[in-house]
């Protein structure tokens, strides 16, 4: 099985999760203290953020990486696979 797109950026993607799941257990944690409402939005919001950077970062990895390969491949049935396939993330992105 061939790389991921994100396989040169791997360090990076998993930092950068990482701080996604401290996010998480910090929102755990103020729930658990019965922190404001508003303040625990707050912090959805930041993870939320957090994570739809994760993704866009993935995805543009995607484009660069997966794509181009497939493009570059002559395979025409491979290409559209892989681009319908990248067409349906964006909308699963631009949905959440």
């Amino acid at each position: 099985m061939a790389n991921p797109g994100y396989h040169d950026d791997k360090a990076a993607v998993l930092a950068r999760l990482k701080r996604v799941e401290g996010q998480v257990r910090g929102l755990q944690r103020m729930v658990d203290d019965d922190t404001y409402c508003i303040d625990v939005l707050t912090q959805v919001s930041a993870a939320t953020r957090a994570l739809q950077s994760v993704a866009v970062q993935l995805l543009d990895d995607h484009l660069r990486h997966c794509i181009t390969h497939a493009v570059q491949s002559d395979d025409a049935v491979e290409s559209d696979r892989i681009i319908t396939e990248a067409t349906r993330a964006i909308e699963r992105l631009v949905k959440s």
